[in-house]
C-alpha cells in the first residue's frame, strides 16, 4: 500500500530536493525514493551512486528500465506497473549487480514504540533501537533504529555501501526523534556506523550505535550486527534458586575480576569468554566464592580505563569473544553454583568522537553546561539524568543485562559522583539544584527507577552501590525514601582498617578505634566489605606490601586481616590476585603472577582464603544476621594495649554461635582469658597461624572448654592461646 505522502510527492520532486537526495542532504528520502503512485501507476525512484543503468525487476512484469534524472548523478526514476515486490538491477563498467530497494519497505517500529520512547519508559528499549537481523515483508535483512532528535539527516553506513552516507538515509519517526531503516541482505557480523548531519547541516564524526550489540576489535570501533535470539540457556535450576543465593541472609563472597588481566595466554593474548567459562569458573568455585564480579564488560575504547569509560553500553566487549560466548561464561558460572555481577557505569562516558558526545550535533546524552556535564577528574561527560530519553537509555540498559544475559547483579560505579552536583568541584564550578542545594535530584530519581525496575522485573537479582559518602538510605527501599540498592560498598570500613593494618604493630594501640569504628554504623546499610582493584593500583601496592614488617610478618598480618574481614558483619569482596597475596600491585596490561603459587607462603594464603570461604558459607552465625545488631556483640573492644579484639556472631536460634578473637600485636598471648556466652566445648574452627597457611602452628588444637566463670560480661570463659598477628575463630559445640 502506498502512503499519502508518497502519493502527494510522486517521482518528480522540485529540483532542489532532487539535488539534495543525490547529495545525501535530504532528511526525508522516503518521500521521494522507492515506490510512489502517480496517476494510479506505480513509479520507482532509486539512488544508486556510480550506476550507469538501473532496472526495476518486477514480478510479474519483468524488467523496467529507469531513466536517469538530469543533473542528479546516481538518481533514476520511471514507471514500474503493478503492486508486487521488485528488485533493482544496476550496471556500471561491465559489472551487474542486484539488490532489494530498502525504500520499498514499510516501517518496522510501531506507534507504541514511538509513544514509549517519547515518554521515556520503554523498558525493553533494546528491542526497538539498535540493529536487529530479521525477516521483514518476506525479505531477510537488518533493521536499524537510532535516537537522534536534533539531526537533520541520519544514514547507516558500512562496508556494504562503501561508507557512503547518501545511499541509506533513514526514515524519521515523527516527534520521537527516532530514525529507522530496514536494509535487505545485511545480516550477522556486518559492521556499521551512523553518519549524521547536525541541526545546522554540519557533518558529525561517524558514530557507533548507542544500542549496538557488538563492536569491532579495538582500535577499530564500528558497531557490529549480532542476533541475540535463540540462545539455549541451561541454567534453569540456578535461576529458580538464585533469590536465596542473593538474599541478605545468604553467604555472599565475591571474587572481583578484570578479565583481561586474570590469566593471559602466550604472547599476552587475553583470555576468551569460552576459556574463562572453564578456567575462571572452575577456579572461583574451587576457592569457595559465591559470586564473580566482572569489572565493566560493556565495550570501551581505551584499555587503560579498565572498562570504566564505556562507549557501547549494550555490547559485551569483543576483546574476549562475541555476545553468545559471553552468555556461555554466565551459563557455566550458573551451572557451577556461582552468581555473576557486572560493574555498571551510568555515571559518565568518554569523549571519544565515535561515542555519545554531541551525538546528533547537540548535547544530547550529556548536560550542555560543562559545570554539570563534564567530569574534570576523568575527562569524561556526564549523562543528562533529567532527560527522559537518556534516563530510559540507562535504566533499560540495566534491564538488558539482567534479561538477555541472565546477569545476577549490577554494581553501580561512582555513585557518589552522581548524587552530588559539586562532586570534586570548587565553588563556582557547579550548578546548584532547583532548591539551591548540591544533591542531583535527577540522578537520584534515575537510581531509584533503576532499582525499582531491576527488582520488580527480575526478582532474585541484586544491585550494589559504590558510594563513598554518608548519603543516607542507599539501601533503604525507594518507597521509604531510599535509593533502593540491595547492598552498598563500605568504603569507610576499608579505609579505616587498611590504615590500621599499615601501622607498625607496636604503634597500633594508638589507633585501636580504627578497627572498631565501623561497627558504630555497621547496621545502617546493607554493607559489602570491599578489598577492590582500587586498593592495589596507582602506587598503593598489593595487599601484601601494605603490611608492615619483613616478609614473614607481612604474611602473618595479611592472614590475620583476612580472618578479621571474613568474620565481620557484611558480605565480602576480594580482588583477584589478593587471594594468593600477589606481591606486585595490579597491572591491567599484564597477567596475575600465578607462578607465586609455587612458593609455600602464597599457596598457604590461597588455602586460607578457600577455608575462610568454606567456613563462612557453612556457618550461619557468620552471615545470616549480617545486617542486624542481633547478629553481633562485642566481647572485648577496648584492649588497646594488647591490640586484641573479640566479638560474638549469632545466626538463627538453632545455629551454633561463633566467637572471633584477633591479636594484632607481635606478642603471643598464651593464656588469654576470654569471656564466652556459654560453657562447654568451643571448637577452633580456623586459626590463621596454622601451619597449613604458612603460620607457626600455635593455637588451641582441638578447641577449648569454657567453664562457668563470668568474664567480659559473658556467663562463661576459657583461657586461649592467641598467636601473634592472628585471628582465631571458635564455634560452639552444644552438648559436647
Amino acid at each position: 500500500m502506498l502512503s499519502d505522502i508518497q502519493s502527494r510527492t510522486g517521482p518528480v520532486a522540485p529540483q532542489d530536493v532532487l539535488h539534495r537526495i543525490a547529495s545525501g542532504t535530504f532528511g526525508d528520502p522516503f518521500a521521494v525514493l522507492g515506490p510512489h503512485a502517480v496517476a494510479d501507476i506505480r513509479h520507482v525512484t532509486a539512488l544508486i551512486p556510480g550506476a550507469e543503468t538501473v532496472e526495476a525487476l518486477a514480478d510479474p512484469g519483468g524488467a523496467h528500465l529507469l531513466s536517469p534524472v538530469p543533473g542528479c548523478a546516481g538518481l533514476f526514476t520511471g514507471p514500474v506497473p503493478g503492486e508486487g515486490a521488485y528488485r533493482l538491477r544496476a550496471a556500471a563498467k561491465g559489472t551487474v549487480w542486484e539488490t532489494d530497494d530498502p525504500y520499498r519497505f514499510g516501517p518496522v517500529l510501531g506507534a507504541l514504540d514511538e509513544h514509549l520512547i517519547g515518554r521515556g519508559d520503554h523498558h525493553r528499549l533494546w528491542e526497538a533501537l539498535g540493529a536487529h537481523a530479521m525477516t521483514h515483508e518476506g525479505v531477510a535483512g537488518t533493521h536499524f533504529a537510532v535516537w537522534a532528535p536534533n539531526a537533520r539527516r541520519v544514514s547507516v553506513v558500512g562496508p556494504f555501501n562503501q561508507w557512503d552516507g547518501r545511499r541509506h538515509v533513514m526514515r524519521r519517526r515523527g516527534v520521537s526523534g527516532v530514525w529507522e531503516i530496514f536494509l535487505p541482505g545485511i545480516g550477522e557480523n556486518a559492521s556499521y556506523k551512523y553518519e549524521i548531519l547536525g541541526p545546522d547541516g554540519a557533518l558529525q564524526p561517524l558514530k557507533a550505535d548507542p544500542v549496538g550489540f557488538g563492536s569491532e576489535h579495538p582500535p577499530a570501533n564500528a558497531s557490529v550486527v549480532h542476533d541475540l535470539r535463540g540462545y539455549g540457556w541451561s541454567d534453569d535450576a540456578w535461576m529458580q534458586d538464585r533469590a536465596g543465593r542473593n538474599a541478605r541472609s545468604a553467604p555472599i563472597s565475591i571474587y572481583e575480576v578484570h578479565l583481561a588481566s586474570w590469566k593471559r595466554r602466550a604472547g599476552g593474548r587475553e583470555i576468551s569468554y569460552v576459556e574463562a567459562a572453564e578456567e575462571l569458573v572452575d577456579y572461583v568455585a574451587a576457592m569457595g566464592f559465591t559470586h564473580i564480579e566482572l569489572m565493566p564488560i560493556s565495550e570501551y575504547p581505551f584499555d587503560g580505563s579498565w572498562g570504566y569509560q564505556p562507549v557501547g553500553l549494550y555490547a559485551p566487549t569483543v576483546r574476549h569473544g562475541p555476545p553468545h560466548e559471553f552468555r556461555d561464561l554466565v551459563d557455566a558460572a550458573h551451572r557451577k553454583g556461582l552468581g555473576v555481577i557486572l560493574d555498571w557505569v551510568a555515571a559518565h562516558f568518554p569523549v571519544d568522537a565515535h561515542g555519545l558526545g554531541r551525538f546528533d550535533g547537540t548535547a544530547l546524552y550529556e548536560y550542555a553546561d560543562p559545570r554539570e556535564g563534564f567530569h574534570q577528574d576523568w575527562n569524561t561527560l556526564i549523562y543528562n539524568f533529567g532527560r527522559t530519553e537518556v534516563a530510559n537509555f540507562l535504566t533499560a540498559n540495566a534491564l538488558y543485562w539482567l534479561e538477555e544475559y541472565h546477569i545476577d547483579g549490577l554494581r553501580a560505579d561512582a555513585v557518589a559522583s552522581m548524587l552530588y552536583r559539586d562532586y570534586s568541584r570548587k565553588d563556582g564550578e557547579w550548578v546548584p539544584n532547583k532548591n539551591g542545594g548540591r544533591e542531583n535530584y535527577e540522578a537520584i530519581a534515575l537510581l531509584q527507577q533503576m532499582n525499582t525496575l531491576a527488582y520488580g522485573t527480575h526478582p532474585g537479582t541484586l544491585t550494589a552501590a559504590e558510594e563513598s559518602t554518608a548519603y543516607p538510605g542507599v539501601t533503604r527501599p525507594v518507597d521509604q525514601g531510599g535509593l533502593g540498592f540491595g547492598y552498598k560498598w563500605n568504603m569507610g570500613w576499608m579505609h579505616d582498617t587498611l590504615g590500621y593494618m599499615a601501622e607498625d604493630p607496636v604503634h597500633r594501640r594508638h589507633h585501636h578505634n580504627k578497627m572498631t569504628f565501623g561497627l558504630t554504623y555497621a547496621f545502617s546499610e546493607n554493607f559489602i566489605l570491599p578489598i577492590s582493584h582500587d586498593e592495589v593500583v596507582y602506587g598503593k601496592g598489593s595487599m601484601l606490601t601494605k603490611m608492615p614488617g619483613d616478609r614473614a610478618v607481612q604474611f602473618a598480618n595479611l592472614r590475620a586481616f583476612y580472618g578479621f574481614m571474613w568474620a565481620q558483619p557484611g558480605k565480602k569482596l576480594l580482588f583477584m590476585g589478593q587471594d594468593f597475596a600477589q606481591e606486585a600491585e595490579w597491572a591491567y596490561a599484564g597477567s596475575l603472577d600465578w607462578a607465586a603459587l609455587e612458593r609455600p607462603d602464597h599457596a598457604g594464603m590461597q588455602r586460607l582464603v578457600r577455608d575462610l570461604n568454606t567456613l563462612y558459607r557453612g556457618t550461619p552465625a557468620l552471615h545470616a544476621l549480617d545486617f542486624s545488631p542481633e547478629g553481633f556483640q562485642w566481647i572485648e573492644a577496648d584492649d588497646a594495649d594488647r591490640s586484641v579484639y573479640a566479638w560474638l556472631r549469632r545466626g538463627g536460634p538453632q545455629d551454633p554461635n561463633a566467637v572471633v578473637v584477633c591479636n594484632f600485636s607481635p606478642v603471643e598471648q598464651p593464656a588469654y582469658r576470654l569471656g564466652l556466652p556459654a560453657p562447654g566445648r568451643w571448637r577452633e574452627a580456623l586459626n590463621t597461624d596454622a601451619g597449613i597457611y604458612g603460620g607457626q602452628g600455635r593455637g588451641n588444637m582441638g578447641g577449648v572448654t569454657a567453664e562457668a566463670r563470668p568474664c567480659h560480661g559473658q556467663a562463661a570463659s576459657a583461657r586461649l592461646c592467641l598467636p601473634p598477628l592472628s585471628t582465631v575463630i571458635l564455634v560452639h559445640e552444644p552438648g559436647a
